[in-house]
């Protein structure tokens, strides 16, 4: 513990004299203590020095402005709404919805309320929680090429069943079954292979279990030619084209997409995070406890606290510690260099969130989890304090859960880096047309073979099945939030400060925005 503080004192540029460093020490809660000093040494009053000497008297001080007063240093109050916007945008009527969002700069008053103390007492709210997709006992393969064929015919199957409740594609054929004089072909097929033509038109070589079929998407017929550019391999679509018998000429491209859902009545909150990263140096903690104790009612102003009350479950889609070897040289930008000893201080962490929410963790790339998708739960071998903790719930990558029945499908996103790579209108920045990307092709990581390891399945457990009420999504650092269809499409940003990976692809984090459905509205806190 002592050496923790000073390390923390250290980074934040600040130097205990011998005798203030022994009163911190004799502190209830030295941490906590130390972190409420460097809040009030941090302020306007000492912003312009670089090294901030502090005595006895300075603790003393600000030991008796804790206890006697708030401090009330209060931010403007941002709040966006955006006027539901309905469009047709194709011959599926797939229809766009902006939803009125409230972001907000959370105040910081704090509330001079007793600290929660997790795992004493457990909580006695009933929760209506279900897992409905969970993979992490479900891994049979054995990585030979048999597996690699009975995944992909799950993925074909899958999707097939619903491509054929399309109205245009309820007479489909094989390819076999094409005959030499037909005028027009209707196939659900598989991508397999993407050129371009010397005249720039796209040809795309496409499969189904019988065989191989060519199909050209000119540049003349400009709207199909832009929606051709973003068929990624592997992915299953449906496909009408003229015959002519020297070549298909491609004439509809159909999604298997998503119809329009109902919105569902919701009583509740729901606060969704990911990335973390703690055990890395460029973890927020500072920004992460802020958020804890408003999670804990005890920060914010009055209306902000209400939207804390009403929180009745907490989603960490993925990378909650930073890792081990991840990448290259990464040791020296570690904090925390044992993997279990990172899972114990984000075990510390959640332990401080009141008892009667439910937490529930699914693993990122940067977890003690397989690097393959799916990826299991974490494993208690080295998440052992988390799973200690009573009110956590572990599933895989991706997963689907039901909270009070609102369906959340759980993914964390690394398919977005091979999506962004191989479309060129696609950008990490503008991740919810990602997200709705995925909801139409019906599948999480459609490209095989890429910087997205896929475990070679019996089944591909990929495929989104059924329709999800929100799909929340992480990895790229990077918040943003579209309601498209009627479901809440959402990724939660991130707890960690500008990579150096992302300064070399110029990627702008937005770290500390945390977002939470509110009784089915969206908001969105800054902490930071």
């Amino acid at each position: 513990m002592s050496t923790k503080i000073l390390m923390k004192c250290a980074k934040k540029g600040i130097n205990l004299s011998p005798e203030a460093y022994d009163l911190v020490l004799n502190q209830k809660d030295p941490f906590d203590f130390i972190s409420s000093v460097i809040i009030k040494l941090k302020s306007k009053d000492y912003s312009k020095k670089d090294l901030i000497s502090v005595d006895k008297e300075t603790i003393l001080n600000i030991k008796k402005n804790l206890k006697t007063s708030i401090s009330t240093v209060k931010s403007n109050e941002k709040i966006t709404k955006n006027n539901l916007k309905n469009s047709n945008k194709n011959q599926n009527n797939i229809t766009e919805e902006k939803s009125k969002i409230e972001k907000y700069e959370v105040e910081q008053i704090k509330n001079e309320s007793e600290e929660f103390k997790r795992n004493i007492n457990k909580s006695n709210v009933k929760y209506d929680f279900k897992i409905i997709q969970d993979t992490s006992k479900k891994s049979y393969t054995s990585g030979e090429i048999e597996n690699l064929i009975t995944y992909f015919q799950s993925r074909y199957e899958k999707l097939s069943k619903i491509l054929s409740k399309k109205p245009e594609l309820k007479n489909t054929q094989k390819i076999v079954d094409i005959e030499e004089n037909q005028s027009m072909v209707n196939l659900i097929l598989m991508v397999k292979d993407i050129r371009i033509t010397k005249n720039g038109h796209r040809l795309i070589e496409f499969e189904d279990e019988t065989g191989t079929i060519p199909i050209l998407f000119s540049n003349k017929n400009e709207k199909l030619f832009k929606e051709s550019e973003k068929l990624l391999k592997d992915e299953v679509v449906g496909i009408i084209a003229d015959n002519n018998g020297d070549i298909a000429i491609g004439t509809e491209i159909i999604n298997p997409g998503v119809t329009r859902i109902a919105e569902k009545e919701m009583d509740f909150g729901i606060v969704f995070l990911s990335d973390i990263h703690i055990g890395s140096l460029t973890f927020l903690e500072d920004a992460f406890n802020k958020f804890i104790d408003w999670i804990n009612c005890e920060y914010g102003n009055k209306k902000q606290i209400k939207i804390a009350e009403d929180v009745k479950y907490l989603i960490i889609c993925g990378d909650i510690v930073d890792g081990i070897g991840v990448y290259p040289n990464q040791e020296k930008e570690l904090a925390i260099k044992d993997i279990k000893a990172q899972y114990s201080e984000a075990a510390k962490f959640l332990g401080k969130i009141r008892s009667d929410i439910k937490i529930i963790i699914a693993p990122g790339n940067h977890d003690a989890s397989r690097v393959a998708e799916p990826q299991p739960a974490l494993p208690e071998e080295y998440a052992e304090d988390l799973y200690k903790l009573d009110n956590v719930e572990f599933i895989s990558n991706p997963g689907v859960i039901s909270l009070d029945g609102i369906n959340v499908l759980i993914y964390h996103g690394r398919s977005f880096d091979d999506i962004v790579m191989a479309v060129k209108d696609f950008t990490h920045e503008k991740n919810d047309l990602l997200m709705e990307e995925l909801l139409k092709k019906r599948h999480l990581a459609p490209i095989y073979g890429e910087k997205t390891p896929l475990a070679s399945e019996l089944e591909d457990y990929l495929v989104i099945d059924q329709i999800p009420d929100v799909l929340h999504t992480g990895h790229v650092h990077i918040n943003t939030y579209k309601k498209f269809n009627g479901i809440h499409l959402i990724n939660s940003g991130t707890f960690q400060t500008q990579t150096e990976f992302q300064k070399i692809n110029n990627i702008e984090p937005t770290p500390a925005e945390v977002p939470i459905l509110d009784k089915g509205k969206y908001k969105q806190l800054k902490f930071i």
